[in-house]
């Protein structure tokens, strides 16, 4: 006979809306939901009780795992284009220090609850970790050539590279992935489409700052300085009077599942061009990542009144004080208590999964599923259910 454990709760939350109350999981070592089952049908004995509730393991749609070595070394507050220079200024350090960073983040998150990780490449240093790790990675190996076409194939060759060494061995996936608008040629976007696969999530950064809609609306703003600062001045952008997002979807594939990232700055009428566009946009947020450089928080009322697939992400240790989403949640409904508990937790969990494919496992909590059991050390209390003070213990 398979071990197996007998867990419950005063409410299990499935991540799909539903409480269920006076039920039991039975769970076996690996974590898969064997069944769910009438409270009264098992000796009370038996079972793992636990004040509070379940939810199912929450899923971390935005991070940027290589960078963990940078954490406390930016300082808050500056904006992105300054955040980007810091950025590049610690990215050379002793690589045992990048490693060990590397795995206390992974062992961090997986602590914090989270199962899975759409997680931003530029180098190799994460993917033996990966293969280590009980987390399942979706690996973007995120690739730029500052809008120039000149450097399309240097790059595309370095970063292919990086590609073939990441990990897609067990639950990891990986994909190709473009940067941001303000990076990547139209040459670089085709090289993109003609290297991805249709069942592929493809990453972008999108309108995190305001100098990204100038540079593309009006052919200024402090990205001309930026390229002006690294060598690499631009003479035109590739199409202008519009915004940003316009010319990144007009070079990606509206079949493939589209993960655009920070959004903060995004307006309604962009949610209606990205809806129109394609049925597969899903939405990551980066609340303290955002708040950390540009102090700046979405406004998550369009994007919930546009009924916009919303995700959840922690960006980086570079870019936030902790990698854990649950914080994410707390730091939204901080600043946003108009959302509640319920839509925030199908945010953190199956809108998470099926944005990264991995709805037939993770994100809610079904018999066959393998999804992660944490323990919300408060009572339930739908809508109204406040998580400001409230602790978070992983059971499986």
């Amino acid at each position: 006979m398979i071990p197996h454990r007998i867990i419950s709760a005063n409410n299990i939350l499935t991540g799909h809306g539903e409480s269920l109350e006076q039920k039991v999981l039975i769970v076996d070592e690996s974590g898969k939901i064997l069944a769910i089952e009438n409270f009264e049908d098992h000796d009370s004995s038996s079972i793992q009780f636990c004040e509070g509730f379940i939810i199912p393991g929450l899923i971390n749609t935005h991070c940027h795992l290589e960078l963990s070595h940078m954490k406390s070394k930016i300082p808050s507050g500056t904006g992105l284009i300054n955040f980007i220079s810091h950025v590049v200024k610690f990215r050379d350090v002793d690589q045992h220090e990048i490693d060990e960073a590397i795995v206390a983040a992974d062992t961090e998150m997986f602590n914090n609850g989270i199962q899975a990780v759409g997680d931003i490449c530029n180098k190799i240093d994460t993917a033996k970790q990966k293969n280590k790790s009980p987390i399942a990675y979706y690996s973007f190996i995120e690739m730029f050539d500052f809008l120039n076409p000149a450097l399309t194939d240097q790059f595309s060759k370095q970063y292919q590279e990086v590609f073939d060494y990441q990990s897609d061995e067990g639950n990891n996936k990986k994909s190709m992935v473009p940067h941001a608008p303000y990076t990547v040629s139209q040459d670089l976007f085709d090289y993109l489409s003609d290297h991805s696969k249709a069942n592929e999530t493809i990453s972008i950064h999108n309108q995190e700052t305001a100098a990204e809609d100038q540079l593309f609306l009006n052919n200024d703003g402090a990205f001309l300085d930026f390229y002006e600062s690294i060598g690499m001045p631009l003479k035109e952008v590739p199409t202008r009077g519009v915004h940003s997002i316009i010319y990144a979807l007009a070079n990606m594939d509206p079949r493939r599942k589209t993960l655009l990232v920070h959004n903060t700055l995004t307006r309604a009428k962009d949610i209606d061009d990205a809806h129109d566009w394609s049925d597969h946009v899903y939405w990551a947020t980066c609340a303290n990542a955002n708040l950390y450089i540009e102090n700046k928080l979405p406004d998550y009322k369009i994007f919930i009144e546009k009924k916009c697939k919303m995700t959840i992400g922690t960006d980086s240790l570079s870019s936030n004080w902790q990698l854990s989403i649950w914080e994410e949640m707390k730091t939204i409904s901080k600043y946003n208590s108009f959302i509640d508990f319920d839509t925030l937790l199908k945010w953190a969990t199956i809108n998470g999964a099926e944005a990264l494919g991995y709805q037939d496992e993770l994100g809610s909590i079904e018999v066959g599923k393998r999804p992660g059991l944490l323990h919300v050390h408060t009572h339930y209390r739908g809508k109204e259910t406040d998580i400001q003070n409230v602790k978070l213990s992983r059971l499986v």
